[in-house]
């Protein structure tokens, strides 16, 4: 019997979901996120059977819901059954102790659950090496309620040194399980950057395509591609590890697309700070492709929770351009074709599935990067010709063949121009002093 059929035959968890609406986030109401913790809680394979929430002004500090709300915990147990308890903010070990003493069962808070979800979805060595992280600095605080198994063997001799012991060492173990995890995350962001380097070696424009998670991210790559690179489900997180594809935008001019992680509501810290080598891929970019799914109605609430991840992570300020995917789904309860909010300069609407709209948006790509360049106008050697094909390639330029040199006059992307300047101050010394024929710059 396989592995893949014993999990299969395995029932479904049965869930009960909970949350306290303190009306910090005016964003959101409690009703929509525990709509998308459902949502979370389906994709790690849960039956949901209930759910509630809770208005208080502050999260009860050993129950998180109210204590009366708490005790009415083991009649919704006798009502559904339910056999596993998520909240949809993050608890305290105490609070999730607290909680499993009164229903006794499994208790998993928000951040807890998409881990899970992460681990289910983590295929390549990398993936899992930063889900294992994410999840060891989770568990870390937690360890205590895991030895709770020897206070209830009733004290006394044999009971306290042991497990005292043994918690002490779990942590040892876990805290050295945590440096060894960090040092293998911080290669991958080495050779991350390394492949970067080679990328900016050929000075080819990047992008990131961002958005909240099941925004339509891995299809609108797909589609540019025209072939599918990266696998593509109507489900959260499909999608862990980023893939980078070269994309012709036209007129000569060609682009590196890199697929990245969706963002969520509540995306838990331990996860940005673990995949943060990942994520680096968006700070690196030259511009964001931000995808948005125009079908959601939490459009906007989502694009709130990706402007706050890309401020976290110090590329709010990117260039970018904003795609509203899934406009065949709007489209169908309308009778007119989608217009997107124009809240953004450079904005495009496409259904990436149909490979609708993908002229426009490579157009408003080629548009965007076209207003990164800058002017240049620089004398460089024949003999610099790798410089002059990636400046055909990437840059608006005319060049003039002269005597000794070749004179390079129009726009380019900022990097490629101060490889020009380099190359042209060269040729400058080198021609003082007598020289012809050097200065390749490439």
């Amino acid at each position: 019997m396989t592995k893949e059929y014993i999990e299969s035959a395995q029932p479904a968890e049965k869930a009960l979901l909970i949350a306290v609406d303190t009306g910090d986030d005016p964003r959101w109401s409690a009703e929509e996120s525990l709509e998308e913790l459902a949502s979370l809680a389906t994709t790690a394979g849960a039956e949901v059977v209930g759910s509630f929430a809770q208005k208080r002004q502050t999260v009860h500090p050993n129950y998180y819901l109210g204590k009366g709300k708490a005790e009415e915990l083991k009649e919704w147990k006798s009502r559904t059954g339910f056999t596993l308890l998520i909240s949809d903010d993050e608890l305290s070990p105490k609070q999730q102790r607290a909680l499993e003493t009164i229903t006794k069962v499994k208790v998993l808070d928000r951040s807890g659950l998409i881990l899970d979800i992460f681990a289910q979805r983590a295929r390549t060595h990398e993936g899992r090496l930063q889900v294992e992280l994410a999840q060891l600095e989770y568990q870390l605080p937690r360890l205590t309620r895991l030895w709770e198994h020897l206070s209830r063997t009733g004290g006394g001799i044999g009971t306290r040194g042991p497990g005292e012991t043994q918690l002490e060492t779990d942590r040892r173990i876990i805290r050295d399980r945590i440096r060894k995890m960090r040092e293998r995350v911080e290669e991958v962001r080495i050779r991350r950057e390394t492949a970067a380097r080679s990328r900016e070696k050929a000075r080819l424009p990047t992008a990131a395509i961002v958005g909240y998670t099941n925004a339509g991210k891995s299809t609108l790559l797909n589609s540019l591609v025209g072939e599918a690179v990266v696998g593509a489900e109507d489900m959260l997180f499909a999608t862990l590890d980023p893939t980078s594809r070269k994309v012709s935008l036209g007129d000569g001019q060609t682009l590196i697309l890199t697929d990245t992680v969706g963002f969520i509501h509540k995306l838990p810290h331990q996860l940005v700070e673990a995949f943060r080598a990942t994520l680096e891929e968006v700070t690196r970019a030259d511009l964001l492709i931000e995808v948005v799914d125009a079908s959601d109605p939490l459009a906007k609430e989502h694009r709130s929770t990706v402007r706050d991840v890309l401020d976290e992570l110090g590329a709010g300020h990117k260039p970018k351009v904003v795609v509203y995917n899934k406009i065949d789904l709007v489209e169908a309860e309308m009778d007119h074709p989608f217009r997107p909010p124009r809240d953004d300069s450079h904005v495009v609407a496409v259904a990436a599935r149909q490979s609708r709209g993908l002229d426009r948006l490579r157009e408003e790509l080629a548009a965007t990067l076209s207003e990164m360049w800058v002017e240049v106008e620089a004398a460089i050697p024949y003999t610099a010709g790798s410089l002059l094909s990636r400046v055909r390639e990437r840059g608006s330029v005319q060049i003039d063949y002269r005597d000794q040199d070749v004179l390079v006059t129009g726009q380019v992307a900022a990097p490629l121009a101060g490889e020009l300047e380099d190359a042209a101050a060269r040729w400058r010394r080198a021609l003082a002093s007598g020289v012809s024929g050097t200065g390749d710059g490439s």
